[in-house]
């Protein structure tokens, strides 16, 4: 089984945080169409080798497309892959895009889990933040989902922001969960070079969260979803269970996925193969949409990615998820896992940080205080 992504790259407004390549304006949406179909439509012979299992529509700003929009998006998609009848669908969905109606149509055609980007409660928030809604429309956003029909959704918050305290974070949570949500992805705000909140720390205007701060919101979050009975299967997501996002998943465990629009991604690896492929696509629209006209893949990265490099992606992407599958370690790679991290594994496990199975190693909540340390440690 395989993956998709789709980055549909318009935004109403970009948030000072984002390095997602995104547009503000949606002039180009039909060129844009017409470039996606020609890529799709470019890949339909990986669409004979596996069925799809998880699609997901991120950006930008995926709601900003209109029903016939998303409508000759899945239609171009169902021509060149065969979709799964219980496929994930998943679309990213702003507040103050959407109303009832259009999440009906969006419902009507496929999609069956929402990702919403709440972010924060506080209006002073969600100003620093630069998002366009407020905390009645991101509520709103939820309860038309529901009355919709949508038995999957999901929302996104931020934490850390500048001068928050736990209790203003707690604040936030408890709102979200009040509307209970199946799944919640829980971000510390990251100061990505480029963008404008790097500008505004560069300057000394915005001065970021202590580390020290990070970790106290942090070690609360985790406390509050196992609380709420939330599963904590990735370093940043919690999920009820039966509602962890497949998608993402997919990610994590090394599975194929193809990555269509500007600035996708995409990775693919053989049966039967140590090694696989991963490429980029350009992070510009007009260039994209250049090299399809043009006949052109528009590819420009790729990368071949060798057994050693594979061990070690598998073991840092598993720590940060649900942990290294130690069956699928042996069958991948045609060994046990190596005696010398496992030894490591067993030490930091007296630590409290990982539990060491007999057929998986994973973090504890302790553990992912520190993933990144931990998977430094354990590299082969």
């Amino acid at each position: 089984m395989s993956s998709l992504y789709l980055h549909i790259p318009f935004c109403e407004r970009k948030c000072l945080y984002c390095d997602f390549y995104s547009i503000e304006s949606r002039a180009p949406m039909e060129g844009f169409l017409d470039a996606l179909e020609r890529e799709i439509r470019a890949y339909k012979a990986y669409g004979a080798l596996e069925p799809v299992s998880t699609l997901f529509l991120g950006g930008g700003t995926p709601s900003l497309l209109s029903p016939p929009q998303l409508e000759r998006i899945m239609g171009s998609l169902r021509e060149h892959f065969t979709i799964a009848a219980d496929a994930e669908v998943t679309l990213e969905t702003n507040p103050g895009t959407v109303s009832g109606r259009t999440i009906a149509a969006f419902r009507s055609l496929g999609v069956n889990r929402l990702s919403i980007g709440i972010q924060s409660f506080r209006a002073e928030e969600l100003r620093f933040l630069d998002r366009i809604h407020d905390a009645h429309q991101a509520e709103a956003c939820v309860r038309m989902a529901r009355a919709e029909g949508f038995a999957n959704v999901s929302v996104d918050l931020i934490y850390a922001l500048p001068g928050q305290t736990a209790l203003q974070w707690e604040e936030t949570l408890s709102r979200a969960l009040s509307l209970e949500p199946d799944h919640v992805s829980a971000y510390s705000l990251i100061v990505e070079q480029g963008t404008p909140l790097a500008r505004l720390v560069a300057e000394g205007t915005v001065v970021p969260a202590a580390a020290e701060q990070e970790a106290i919101l942090y070690e609360g979050t985790m406390a509050v979803m196992k609380k709420n009975g939330f599963e904590h299967y990735e370093v940043s997501s919690y999920a009820r269970p039966g509602f962890t996002c497949r998608h993402n998943i997919a990610y994590w465990t090394h599975e194929n996925y193809l990555g269509f629009g500007p600035s996708a991604h995409s990775f693919w690896m053989e049966k039967n193969s140590q090694s696989a492929v991963r490429w980029a696509n350009v992070a510009n629209i007009a260039s994209y949409g250049g090299f399809l006209g043009e006949g052109k893949l528009p590819v420009t990265m790729r990368e071949d990615i060798g057994r050693a490099q594979m061990m070690n992606e598998r073991l840092f992407l598993g720590l940060r998820s649900g942990g290294i599958d130690l069956h699928r370690w042996k069958n991948d790679f045609g060994a046990e896992f190596p005696a010398a991290q496992r030894n490591l594994a067993a030490d930091l496990e007296g630590e409290g940080r990982l539990i060491l199975g007999g057929d998986s190693i994973r973090l504890t909540d302790h553990g992912y205080m520190m993933a990144d340390e931990i998977a430094a440690r354990l590299m082969i």
